[in-house]
C-alpha cells in the first residue's frame, strides 16, 4: 500500500440524486446549490435544458440530467434543487443549474477509492463520466461536467433566448 491517501490528494465531491442513482462532481466546480424555484420555458431549447432561472440578475441554463440520461424529466417535490456548476464552455467557466432529487453529501476520495468508468452496462453514456467513487458497498457516478453538455446545444440555449421576442413583424 502505497502513501497515497495524503490529505492533499483527496479529492471533495458533492453527491446528489438521480432517478435514485447517485452521482457526484467535484466540489471545486459547484457554485452553490439553490432551491428549485421558477424555471421559465425557453421554446425550442433541448429538451434537457428545461428553461432558464435569474440568479441575482443572471440567467442562467437549467439542466434536467433525467431527461439527458433516461428520457423522462425529474419530478418536482420539496427536496428538489438546482446544484449551479461552472463548466468550461468555449474555453472559459460558465453556469449551468442541474436539476437533481436531492442533494446527498459531501465524499472526499483518494485515487484508490476512484474506480474507471465501466465500459459496459452503466446506466448513462461513459463518456459523460470521470469515475466511481466507492461510498460504503455502492458507487457515486462522477460526472464530468465539460462534457454533459456540447458547446452547441449551450449555444442553442444563448440563441434561443435572443430569440424569444422576434424583431421581424409584418405590418
Amino acid at each position: 500500500m502505497t502513501s497515497s491517501g495524503s490529505e492533499e490528494e483527496r479529492l471533495e465531491h458533492l453527491t446528489f440524486f438521480i432517478r435514485g442513482e447517485e452521482y457526484a462532481v467535484d466540489l471545486h466546480r459547484v457554485r452553490e446549490v439553490i432551491e428549485y424555484d421558477t424555471v421559465t420555458k425557453v421554446p425550442q431549447l433541448p429538451p434537457a435544458v428545461r428553461g432558464v432561472t435569474n440568479l441575482r440578475g443572471a440567467v442562467v441554463p437549467v439542466v434536467d440530467l433525467a431527461i439527458k440520461f433516461h428520457g423522462a424529466e425529474t419530478a418536482v417535490d420539496r427536496r428538489t434543487c438546482i446544484v449551479l456548476v461552472e463548466p468550461q464552455i468555449d474555453g472559459g467557466p460558465g453556469i449551468i443549474g442541474l436539476i437533481t432529487e436531492a442533494v446527498g453529501q459531501v465524499l472526499s476520495l483518494g485515487a484508490d477509492e476512484i474506480a474507471d468508468p465501466p465500459t459496459f452496462a452503466a446506466p448513462i453514456r461513459t463518456e459523460f463520466l470521470r469515475g466511481m467513487g466507492r461510498v460504503g458497498k455502492k458507487f457515486a457516478l462522477i460526472l464530468d461536467i465539460d462534457r454533459l453538455l456540447t458547446v452547441d446545444e449551450l449555444l442553442s440555449t444563448v440563441l434561443a433566448e435572443a430569440e424569444v421576442a422576434p424583431e421581424e413583424h409584418a405590418t
